[in-house]
């Protein structure tokens, strides 16, 4: 495989990496309102689970109100049942074919529990990004053995890819900073 191609595969893992660390701290709660805390939770519906933006139309009302209106009301208990088995935390409240979910405001310390969680999360995806390196290098490694790649290609790869792992991780961090800034200050 061509050392371009390593490169390309690792940077592919690694935006892969950063792309999952933005959908999970979507889910880590602020003290405002937002339907990413609840789009991805799986509602049991009619045999599969299935993510609730995909059976409810999801909207904000004011800073502090979630509001979900399904597209089949029949399916109004099963995503109240989703709710309340969720790690939320929150007791919906449903209004004939609607539910409402009411944000309360976060303490001190639940808002220092959130930052710790999305600390995790960007040390996880950092995780990723290591390995997507470690991978590239062995298969560098492996090129150059195999007398496929010269030294000096083998070098030039590892450190492209030594550069690439300091972008990524240095974006994750700034993420992290973010939502952690986001939780304190709301």
């Amino acid at each position: 495989m061509p050392v371009k191609e390593i490169i390309a595969e690792s940077e592919t893992r690694m935006k892969k990496a950063v792309e999952v660390l933005h959908d999970e701290l979507k889910t880590v709660r602020t003290g405002r309102a937002s339907t990413g805390l609840v789009e991805n939770i799986k509602v049991e519906y009619y045999g599969s689970a299935t993510p609730m933006k995909g059976l409810a139309a999801l909207s904000v009302v004011g800073a502090d109100m979630i509001v979900i209106k399904p597209f089949d009301p029949s399916s109004v208990k099963e995503i109240e049942k989703a709710i309340k088995n969720s790690d939320l935390s929150i007791a919906p409240v449903v209004e004939g074919k609607l539910i409402r979910l009411k944000i309360p405001p976060l303490t001190e310390e639940r808002r220092k529990q959130l930052v710790g969680q999305a600390k995790q999360l960007g040390e996880q995806a950092k995780v990723s990004i290591r390995n997507a390196r470690r991978d590239a290098n062995k298969e560098l490694e492996k090129e150059k053995e195999d007398k496929i790649i010269t030294e000096d290609e083998q070098e030039r790869g590892k450190k492209q890819i030594d550069d690439i792992t300091k972008d990524y991780t240095g974006k994750v961090d700034t993420a992290i900073k973010s939502k952690s800034d986001e939780v304190m200050l709301d």
